[in-house]
């Protein structure tokens, strides 16, 4: 991510959400998702999936501080305890020198490798060669050290079967690999009493005593790619089922009331995305119907967004449904933060932000009303204020998921896409006709909602406070609000003040007529300092670098090479 809440799609379960995931889903739609493309054997003895290398990555600090240890106790051990023990033994012949010497390198080869994996998160394949390296240096110099004095007997069994072992079950390597390095590894013994050997330490044995001496390391080779063949299979069925169409699913983001919204990235053009599950049962459809009604809104929210074409909309790359019944799909992935979170870490913002913020998604509510749809879950969650080109401070609106259909006129009748007996919508910015039910609902419950995140924006206060949702829902039907202006840190201009009453009005026939009207109200309103594109810049400059624009184009470059400045 760019920035913590950075990088997401806006769907989080904001309090009180009626529609809101009531527990964690025991089995997310991805673990449903079948069906990709077959690797081919020799990738899958050569190379690891994506997923399974960057967990490779963050297990090459726990075996290189369980190295670490390993050089530590044998120090302690043989300098310390033994001493104390009159230990006297052919494991102690070796100390103080060389083992001291030996076990320090080691040491000190642990902890480096330790070291250099904050280095190298970037560059996993060579994080992975350091530790592979790390291991065999470690294993030379056990072997070493083990048969500085060879004990040779044909029922003892090294030290080196227990790396070679457990090593490719903590840090996940491909099986071909493991097999060579195992190999390598298992021949250290051999190596270490040919050494014994050069300098002139007698062992007399026989070869029978010999081979018997060595073979559980190579018997070891074979037992350690049992579980890299196993890791390596399993972390490819993941990473099948983590393939949609032409896209890779990476990290959960979120979860909304709708469904699970993952990272994604297209395997063609690396073009990032985000991607909505939804399966009813992980959503605790508690029969076929909730379930039914569920799939609706899932396909309802896919459709509306496909057609409603204003920038200010979040953008739907693609849509379909797997063959295990798992609806998905895949939308432009934003860099910046809702407006709940806004507000949450920098507090309330000046007047003259607010209306700008609030006129962008009046042109997308706008567009949707136009075509005949509502909204109904307008919230500061669901704003969404971000870098999109050379802009900031753009507004996208997301989650269309309680859409749903009207008609104007007397006789229109309306869609009401929810569960049997079930109030949809957020509590806290729940215009009053939808907190007492009423079927025949117009756009003008998305106006009461923008009024209530036009006062979340100015005073970083809800509307009304409650605290149980039925109390909230009470007040928004009977209660009158306080103008902005009475709890704002900034001035409110008294016009402002007026819009947002004038939108948090109980009676529907009082509020203006549409966004758009909303939205000429907003730039008629006389602001001290606009907020201007240079005060935006600025603003992200200061708080959010991470996800603050390319201000400076490189002048004299070609377009082939156009190279810009943060």
């Amino acid at each position: 991510m760019a920035h913590s809440g950075a990088l997401r799609c806006g769907y989080r379960s904001s309090s009180w959400g009626i529609d809101a995931v009531p527990h964690r889903p025991t089995k997310s739609p991805l673990d449903m998702i079948a069906k990709a493309r077959t690797p081919s054997t020799r990738s899958r003895w050569h190379s690891l999936p994506p997923d399974l290398l960057q967990q490779s990555c963050k297990r090459v600090a726990i075996m290189s501080l369980i190295f670490a240890s390993l050089w530590a106790i044998a120090l302690v051990m043989n300098n310390l305890v033994a001493p104390l023990l009159g230990h006297n033994h052919n494991m102690t012949m070796p100390w103080p020198y060389p083992g001291n010497f030996i076990s320090w390198i080691g040491l000190a080869i642990s902890l480096t490798t330790f070291f250099l994996v904050g280095q190298l998160k970037g560059k996993p394949e060579i994080l992975l060669n350091v530790s592979h390296v790390n291991m065999i240096v470690g294993a030379g110099l056990v072997a070493l050290l083990m048969n500085w004095f060879p004990a040779i007997d044909a029922w003892r069994i090294s030290w080196l079967c227990l790396i070679i072992v457990v090593y490719p079950s903590i840090v996940p390597t491909p099986p071909l690999k493991t097999l060579a390095i195992s190999t390598i590894v298992a021949s250290m013994d051999p190596l270490a009493v040919w050494i014994a050997h050069l300098r002139g330490v007698s062992f007399g044995t026989d070869p029978f005593t010999m081979i018997w001496y060595f073979l559980p390391n190579y018997i070891s080779v074979g037992l350690a790619m049992i579980p890299s063949t196993m890791i390596s299979g399993l972390g490819r069925q993941v990473n099948k089922a983590r393939e949609l169409g032409s896209y890779q699913l990476g990290e959960l983001l979120g979860r909304g009331g709708m469904g699970e919204v993952y990272h994604a990235r297209h395997r063609m053009l690396a073009r990032p995305a985000a991607i909505k599950l939804i399966r009813p049962e992980t959503l605790g459809a508690a029969n076929s119907e909730a379930a039914r009604v569920m799939i609706q809104r899932f396909r309802r929210e896919a459709q509306a967004a496909a057609v409603l074409r204003s920038p200010h909309t979040i953008n739907l790359y693609d849509f379909g449904v797997t063959d295990d019944g798992v609806f998905y799909y895949v939308m432009e992935l934003l860099e910046g933060l809702d407006l709940e979170s806004l507000v949450e870490r920098f507090g309330p913002v000046p007047a003259s932000r607010a209306s700008f913020l609030l006129r962008h998604a009046c042109h997308s509510l706008g567009e949707a009303h136009a075509r005949g749809l509502i909204h109904r879950d307008i919230k500061p969650s669901n704003i969404f204020t971000c870098r999109l080109g050379l802009s900031v401070d753009f507004v996208k609106v997301l989650d269309f998921g309680l859409v749903k259909h009207y008609a104007e006129g007397a006789q229109a009748q309306t869609v009401l896409l929810t569960q049997p007996d079930v109030t949809t919508g957020t509590p806290a910015y729940m215009a009053p006709e939808m907190a007492l039910g009423e079927r025949t609902i117009d756009r003008r419950v998305d106006i009461y909602a923008l009024g209530c995140v036009g006062y979340w924006l100015l005073t970083g206060r809800l509307v009304f406070e409650a605290d149980t949702p039925v109390k909230m829902m009470l007040q928004h039907i009977q209660s009158m609000p306080a103008p902005p202006s009475r709890y704002a840190e900034q001035e409110v201009p008294p016009e402002l003040d007026r819009i947002i009453l004038q939108c948090l009005a109980k009676n529907p026939d009082e509020r203006p007529t549409d966004t758009m009207k909303v939205a000429e109200m907003l730039a008629a309103v006389p602001l001290r300092d606009a907020w201007t594109k240079d005060r935006a810049e600025q603003w992200w400059e200061a708080h959010l670098p991470a996800t603050a624009p390319f201000t400076e184009v490189r002048e004299k470059t070609p377009v082939e090479v156009l190279q810009v400045v943060q």
